[in-house]
């Protein structure tokens, strides 16, 4: 376990145990970010049901959402994004091939396209300030449609709120894509020269 800059609670009460079983049921573990977002059970709940709302969206597929993601857990420096983004392609049935290159994406040759061009849509936005440009908007829009284009937007802004809370908060890997088998994701250096 990591040593997170606000310190893990316990997770109490009947909705703490509810919570911990499923948790456990779906990662076979309680994440920390649980634990340390459970000083302030409205943050915590709101996160939660932004996450459960947004799973009900189906506008842009879902391994380019997941690609996504992950393209922004890679660029911000999120450890524990990246892992549970793993294990979650794993459980997904996503190409493990390609999500262990998201973080490469650039470099590696297994990516379409249109994949090609989420994952820089991804980086664009994650940028500060963002890099998007109206010629990488076009491509998207013709591939993905106006929801689509909506839709992929909107999750990458959350997948930036999700990563970059974990990341101020000193919230790491927790060993989630080793529990089900899979070796860790290599590290990459990011632009700051620390690795992810």
């Amino acid at each position: 376990m990591s040593s997170t800059r606000v310190p893990r609670a316990e997770i109490t009460g009947l909705y703490g145990a509810v919570l911990k079983r499923f948790s456990r049921r779906m990662f076979g573990d309680v994440p920390e970010p649980l634990e340390v977002m459970w000083h302030h059970r409205p943050v915590l709940r709101f996160g939660l049901g932004l996450g459960q709302r947004s799973r009900r969206w189906h506008a842009c597929d879902r391994h380019l959402k997941s690609y996504a993601h992950m393209a922004v857990a890679a660029t911000i420096g999120c450890g524990f994004c990246l892992d549970l983004g793993y294990f979650q392609a794993h459980d997904d049935g996503l190409d493990l091939t390609k999500a262990r290159q998201v973080p490469r994406w650039r470099e590696s040759d297994v990516f379409t396209p249109a994949e090609r061009d989420v994952l820089e849509y991804a980086e664009a936005m994650t940028q500060t300030p963002p890099t998007v440009t109206d010629e990488l908007s076009a491509r998207l829009l013709a591939h993905l449609g106006a929801a689509g284009l909506v839709e992929l937007t909107a999750w990458i802004a959350l997948a930036n709120q999700y990563a970059r809370t974990n990341v101020a908060l000193g919230i790491e890997a927790q060993g989630f894509a080793a529990a089900c088998g899979l070796p860790p994701l290599p590290p990459r250096a990011r632009p700051d020269g620390a690795t992810v």
